[in-house]
């Protein structure tokens, strides 16, 4: 079994994320868009938080119909995050402020 196997069997999700020659990146399974500039695009997608760094980035396509997002520039980083350990640290950085 592989890996893609077992992450389809763990979650019922199967994400795709296609590079092309660090200038456009493909991924499905987009939810929502929740930050972006010429540097940085942080993505909500089914299996996480998933950021986008680089230089003169852009969203070329945002789909939420088809769950697509096509970005461009040049990509020098994609890192993915749990979005429960991420949404606790939004909260405990909240709290913080009170």
């Amino acid at each position: 079994m592989t890996l893609e196997d077992k992450k389809s069997i763990q979650t019922g999700v199967i994400q795709n994320l296609i590079l092309e020659n660090r200038e456009k990146l493909n991924v499905s399974g987009v939810i929502d868009v929740l930050s972006f500039d010429d540097q940085i695009v942080i993505v909500e997608t089914e299996l996480g938080l998933l950021t986008v760094k680089g230089e003169n980035i852009r969203i070329n396509k945002l789909s939420l119909d088809t769950s697509e997002i096509i970005v461009e520039g040049e990509i020098n980083s994609l890192t993915y995050s749990n979005k429960d350990l991420d949404k606790k640290e939004r909260w405990r950085n909240t709290r913080k402020d009170f």
